[in-house]
């Protein structure tokens, strides 16, 4: 009996001791975060840049040349990033929107957490959902400046997410007279003009680029000094791309592609297909970051997460195509999709009667932008440069080996019509498998929200899907021949079909005559006060001038933010015909100019669009 004894004790301390060492060989996983910058270092081809961290980074992990952020803005970049779920799934696509979103949806460290990971966040959020309190106290043993992984216990496991602001675009904003790079000799984008501001811009920026790799070398620094490097995977990426104008919150490959560096230690090869110092040509996104994370870890994925792992023990992985979104921007309203399959990026814009170029307070900080403004007013740049400040097409193809910058258009080149049908497909066939909820208006976002999430209230035929797809796309075309569909839908009994229609015949203006009777019809009785708002847009196009300002002056007298926010951003479009509705854009500044909220920064977009309209007599 004491023999068997003896076998029982020697197995179980056996077993002990396997689940000891896969305990403490689990991976320690740290996240280096930097913001708003593209692959502008040196281990990229960028020889302008001079970093050399990142660079040896590079040299001893793996370099993915095709990482990309799915949204081109902070936000809802970090929205998807966070959770393993498409902005455009939640409703949190909005910049800076906090709209509810369901509680089974958590933040992925809390998984980490929960398997007895130590984790820490150092210190950005910014994940643009509520409730949030209950979701970080899951997440994170520590959210603050102060935040680091020492603070574990012995041989404990961490993630540590650490974020840098040093090349946020604010780094802009205050001119340094002394800098490290040239500006005579900086690289600049053809569709950027070469004024002294744009260069002194692009210069300040590298040099900002510079010291965020040097903050980089003293994390990998630390990292050795503490014996952890040698169990630690270590990753590199930025938030989105960027950062000067037609990069961040655009959707070319300026603002969404982005360097990604992964090293993994030796003990932890066998968790990925390339070797070190090599480059990656996979394709990958940041919905895919959440469970790579966990595949690495050894944690199942939640079914709900909709990435695939790129690291880690993984199946049979399928490559995907880049999928992006572009809702409202700070205070700018529009709406546009994207993929990236191959070397080919398709954009589609759904306002394509908005410019490029809508004024956003924050983007107007760097000295860059009005000088790219002013030199366009002067008329001193050429075609590719002007096209910023000009309304955009309905749809945008781009091979980005031939044209990485993305300005020669091949939408409408008929060698490309099979390429184009392909990509059309791969997102039409996206945005319905992922409940895309882009396409209601905010006004309504914002009233919806109050009571559920918009990922709870779109299910079932609230949200016709199919149908609302089918009228914003005829409605964008711009074509004539759509204007019976739209016409049909005006009348619809969803509010978001009525909205897309009358968007439609807003982009069609005198071509949707015969839309005047049941638009003037919405702009005085519809239901929804968004619709009411672009069904007056469209009537100012269709000779009733008086009847849209008088609509949309009461739209701006609105208690909610987001109809006055959508009023102005259609009102400063009306030129000198809007000058009525200027005591009350200055009104909602009178109460508090320093107020964060979006129709502040609506409001001196409109007072700036009338004293320009004013000066230039337009």
């Amino acid at each position: 009996m004491k023999k068997y004894l003896v076998i029982l004790l020697l197995l179980s301390l056996f077993y002990f001791a396997q689940a000891q060492q896969k305990k403490n060989t689990r991976p320690n996983i740290i996240w280096l975060v930097s913001e708003d910058n593209s692959p502008f270092l040196g281990c990229y081809g960028d020889t302008y840049a001079n970093t050399p961290y990142l660079d040896k980074l590079a040299s001893e992990g793996v370099l993915f040349e095709q990482a990309f952020s799915n949204a081109p803005v902070s936000a809802p970049s970090r929205s998807t990033l966070i959770t393993g779920v498409y902005s455009t799934t939640m409703g949190t696509e909005n910049m800076r929107s906090q709209y509810p979103v369901p509680d089974f949806i958590r933040l992925f460290p809390e998984y980490l957490r929960k398997a007895g990971y130590y984790t820490v966040n150092k210190a950005k959020t910014d994940y643009n959902m509520s409730p949030l309190e209950d979701r970080m106290n899951g997440a994170w043993d520590d959210s603050s400046l102060k935040a680091t992984y020492k603070n574990r216990k012995p041989g404990q496991p961490f993630f540590a997410m650490y974020n840098s602001s040093i090349t946020h675009e604010s780094s802009l904003h205050s001119r340094k007279d002394t800098l490290r790079h040239d500006p005579e000799k900086v690289p600049i984008p053809p569709y950027h003009p070469r004024t002294p501001e744009m260069r002194h811009d692009w210069a300040q920026y590298y040099d900002r680029m510079e010291q965020m790799d040097n903050w980089v070398g003293n994390i990998l620094e630390e990292l050795e000094k503490e014996g952890l490097a040698e169990n630690t995977i270590v990753f590199y990426f930025s938030d989105h791309g960027g950062v000067l104008g037609r990069s961040k919150r655009f959707l070319y490959e300026a603002g969404l592609h982005v360097p990604l560096i992964i090293r993994i230690p030796k003990k932890f090869t066998h968790l990925v297909a390339e070797k070190a110092g090599t480059r990656s040509s996979r394709m990958v996104s940041f919905i895919d970051f959440a469970p790579t994370v966990l595949s690495l870890a050894g944690i199942p994925i939640p079914e709900y997460m909709q990435g695939e792992e790129f690291l880690g023990k993984i199946k049979d992985r399928t490559e995907t195509p880049a999928y992006g979104y572009r809702g409202r921007m700070d205070a700018g309203v529009d709406l546009s999709r994207t993929v990236r399959k191959g070397k080919y990026r398709y954009i589609r814009n759904y306002m394509p009667h908005k410019i490029w170029g809508q004024y956003i307070e924050y983007l107007w900080k760097a000295p860059s932008m009005p000088s790219w403004e002013n030199a366009y007013n002067k008329k001193q740049l050429n075609a590719v440069q002007s096209a910023f400040w000009e309304s955009k097409p309905f749809e945008e193809l781009y091979d980005c080996e031939a044209d990485p910058h993305n300005i020669y258009n091949l939408a409408h080149n008929e060698s490309y019509e099979g390429i184009l049908e392909q990509m059309r497909m791969s997102l039409d066939n996206w945005q319905v498998a992922t409940n895309d909820l882009g396409f209601i208006p905010e006004p309504m976002i914002e009233e919806i929200s109050k009571t559920i999430s918009l990922y709870e209230w779109a299910k079932g035929d609230r949200y016709p899907l199919v149908k609302i797809l089918e009228t914003a796309s005829a409605a964008a075309s711009g074509d004539t021949k759509t204007l019976p569909l739209l016409m049909e839908r005006l009348r619809d009994k969803n509010a978001v079909v009525r909205y897309w229609a009358a968007t439609g015949c807003r982009i069609l203006k005198t071509k949707a005559q015969a839309a005047k009777p049941l638009l003037l019809e919405m702009a005085n009785h519809d239901d929804e006060i968004s619709v009411r708002n672009v069904a007056a847009e469209a009537l100012y196009y269709l000779g009733e001038q008086k009847i849209a300002v008088e609509v949309l002056s009461r739209s701006v007298s609105s208690p909610d933010i987001m109809i006055r926010v959508q009023s102005l951003n259609i009102l400063q479009q009306f030129g000198q015909d809007a000058l009525p509705v200027l005591p009350l854009a200055q009104k909602i500044l009178d109460i508090d100019p320093k107020r964060s909220e979006y129709d502040v920064s609506a409001a001196k977009g409109f007072i700036r669009a009338m004293e320009y309209y004013k000066s230039n007599g337009k």
